[in-house]
């Protein structure tokens, strides 16, 4: 079932998503060789639990850690642990926080050092992809408009988008209704609503869009070992243009 927010509501979507953005900007800023994984997870459960708010993803169906930490050839749901980051490497960061009763949402991904600039163009892309599809994140306009716009746009830039996870309504529980997909129709799917939130985020691959699932239960990899990138960001739709809960901070464009 589909909520739409009261203005109280989206008062304290909005109090969540800038901590959540914040909390992205400070992994971000970790983002630098000879840094581990674990080291990014640390600097982010401390900088939420300052903020009076706690991390959203820290035991989630079991998930073992503050943040997400995806290198490379990982899509989405690292694990922090011992790994060190290396010059060259491309990071994503996925974290979420969670303050009077209401949850943020937001990822990105970040380059380690100096990196190939087929590395950056597809961290650009991924960010750039999200934009296109913001534009029909608009009351009237349909789930799948988004969906298109993000899938035309990531193809035409000769990159895949993966299919097995999708974006999502986004509130009192980290996952609501309505599912958002990087891929589809325009013209289909559920009728965008003033009052809505959703968190819309593309997760493109260099090479083949298929996956494979690790054996620790969370890590998503590409099936041909090619980097990967994520952006996401929490959404309200509106009366007019959509609002950004999870403000930009660390954009690349």
């Amino acid at each position: 079932m589909i909520t739409l927010k009261s203005s109280r509501e989206i008062e304290l979507m909005r109090r969540a998503g800038k901590i959540t953005a914040a909390a992205r900007a400070v992994a971000r800023d970790m983002v630098k060789p000879g840094v581990t994984t674990h080291q990014i997870d640390e600097a982010v459960y401390r900088f939420i639990k300052s903020q009076g708010a706690t991390p959203s993803f820290l035991h989630y169906n079991g998930y073992p850690a503050s943040v997400c930490v995806s290198v490379n050839d990982e899509i989405i749901h690292g694990i922090p642990g011992k790994r060190v980051l290396r010059e060259g490497d491309i990071v994503s960061v996925d974290v979420g926080a969670y303050i009077g009763g209401y949850h943020g949402d937001c990822a990105g991904t970040y380059p380690c050092g100096d990196v190939s600039d087929e590395a950056m163009r597809l961290i650009r892309v991924t960010q750039q992809s999200f934009f296109e599809g913001l534009r029909f994140a608009r009351e009237g306009y349909r789930i799948g408009d988004i969906s298109h716009a993000v899938q035309s746009y990531v193809e035409s830039q000769g990159f895949s988008i993966v299919r097995e996870y999708v974006g999502h309504g986004i509130g009192q529980k980290m996952h609501e209704d309505p599912e958002v997909p990087n891929y589809g129709e325009s013209g289909h799917g559920r009728r965008l609503l003033r009052g809505m939130t959703i968190a819309v985020e593309p997760m493109v691959n260099a090479g083949v869009a298929s996956i494979i699932q690790m054996s620790d239960g969370w890590t998503v990899k590409t099936a041909d070992g090619k980097n990967a990138a994520h952006y996401e960001n929490t959404l309200l739709i509106t009366a007019g243009e959509p609002e950004i809960l999870t403000d930009l901070e660390g954009s690349l464009v």
